[in-house]
C-alpha cells in the first residue's frame, strides 16, 4: 500500500508538468489529472486489474516437466509460460499420404512469442464448438511443446481421413511449422498413467485415452470432456473424431478465427502446393550439422528434400529427383 500511495503522490505532482510541456488547456489539465488521481486512488484501494503476483510454482508445470530440458518453463500471476521449438525429437511426417511440400523447422516459440496457458481456467457461458470454429490456430499445447490444432483442416475436412498426418498425428503448415491435429497419444507412456498429455489454450487439462483409474471414458459431454471424481474438468482424447477438443469449455478470446493471443511462426519460404501421389516414406536427422532429410516416392520412384538449417536464419535446401538431379534453393527466415 504504501508503494501505492508514493505512486499517487508522484502523479499528482507530475501530471501538471507534463501536460503543461503538451500544451494542453487547463481545462483539459484538471480533467486529466483528476482522473488520473481516481483511477490510481482506485487501483491503491481495490488492486486494479493488474496481473496477479508470481506466486508459487503452478501446479501445471510439473506435468511439462519430462521435457525440461527442450522447454523454457516460467510463469506469472496469471498464466504459465512454455517456450518451445515445436520441433519433437520423434520422427516426423513418416506415413503422410497427401503432401504440400512443406517439411519441418525449428520454430522460435520462445520468449516474448511463448505459449501462453491460463493457470485458473474460466468456464464459458456457451462453449465454443470446433466443428464450425478455429479452423485456423492452435487450440492446445502438448506437454511436449508441440501445438495441437482442430482435427479439421482449413477447409473443414478431416485431417486424419485425408491422409495429411503422419504416424504420431501431425504435418506441417504453410509456414513449415510442425503441429499435430490429433491427440498425441505416444505421450502417455511418457508422462504416466493419469497425466494430461496436453492443455488447451483455455486452461483445461487434455487426459489421454485413460482416467487416473485407469479406464476409458464413456460419459463424455459435447466439448469431449467431463468433470472427474475430484471435481475438477479434464478433456479426453479418443481415436476417433473429434480426437482431442469437441468445444472449448473454458473463455478463450477469437481473432480471425483463432485462439488470440499464440505465438507466430517464422517461415523461411513461400507455401508450396499439394504433390498429387507422393508418399512420405522417411525422414532422417543430422542434429551435429542441423541438416534434414525427407524422403518420400511419387509414382514409383524416390526423391529427397535435404534442408540444412545455418547460423544467422537461411535454410538451405536440395532437391533431388528420381534420376539423381539436384536443385538448389536457399530462403532467408523472415523476422
Amino acid at each position: 500500500m504504501a508503494d501505492g500511495w508514493i505512486w499517487l503522490i508522484a502523479l499528482s505532482l507530475f501530471t501538471p508538468f507534463v501536460l503543461r510541456l503538451t500544451g494542453y488547456g487547463s481545462r483539459l489539465f484538471a480533467s486529466s489529472a483528476g482522473l488520473g488521481f481516481a483511477v490510481l486512488a482506485s487501483a491503491v484501494a481495490c488492486g486494479g486489474n493488474t496481473p496477479r503476483p508470481k506466486g508459487e510454482k503452478p501446479a501445471m508445470l510439473e506435468h511439462f516437466s519430462p521435457f525440461k530440458k527442450s522447454l523454457e518453463l516460467d510463469w506469472d500471476g496469471d498464466h504459465l509460460l512454455v517456450g518451445s521449438s515445436a520441433f519433437p525429437n520423434h520422427p516426423l511426417m513418416v506415413g503422410i499420404t497427401a503432401w504440400q511440400q512443406q517439411v519441418p523447422l525449428p520454430q522460435p516459440y520462445t520468449g516474448r512469442n511463448a505459449w501462453r496457458i491460463p493457470l485458473f481456467p474460466r468456464q464459458a457461458a456457451k462453449p465454443l464448438s470446433t466443428r464450425d470454429n478455429l479452423m485456423r490456430g492452435a487450440i492446445a499445447l502438448a506437454v511436449n511443446g508441440v501445438p495441437i490444432f482442430n482435427a479439421l483442416n482449413n477447409r473443414g475436412e478431416d485431417a486424419f481421413l485425408a491422409g495429411e498426418l503422419d504416424e504420431f498425428g501431425g504435418h506441417c503448415g504453410r509456414g513449415d511449422d510442425y503441429h499435430y491435429h490429433t491427440a498425441p497419444l505416444h505421450l502417455e507412456k511418457m508422462v504416466g498413467p493419469g497425466k494430461p498429455i496436453a492443455y488447451a489454450l483455455d486452461g483445461y487439462p487434455l487426459m489421454g485415452l485413460t482416467d487416473a483409474a485407469g479406464r476409458a471414458p464413456d460419459d463424455l459431454d459435447p466439448c469431449h470432456g467431463r468433470i472427474d471424481a475430484d471435481g475438477q474438468y479434464r478433456y479426453y482424447a479418443s481415436k476417433k473424431y473429434p480426437y482431442t477438443i469437441g468445444a472449448m469449455r473454458g473463455e478463450v478470446t477469437v481473432r480471425g478465427d483463432q485462439i488470440d493471443p499464440q505465438p507466430r511462426d517464422r517461415p523461411a519460404r513461400p507455401a508450396g502446393k499439394p504433390l498429387r501421389g507422393a508418399t512420405i516414406t522417411a525422414f532422417e536427422r543430422n542434429e551435429a550439422k542441423k541438416t534434414y532429410t525427407l524422403t518420400y516416392t511419387l509414382r514409383g520412384d524416390e526423391l529427397q528434400v535435404r534442408y540444412t538449417l545455418q547460423p544467422g536464419g537461411t535454410v538451405d535446401f536440395v532437391f533431388t529427383d528420381a534420376a539423381g538431379k539436384t536443385r538448389q534453393e536457399s530462403y532467408r527466415r523472415g523476422r
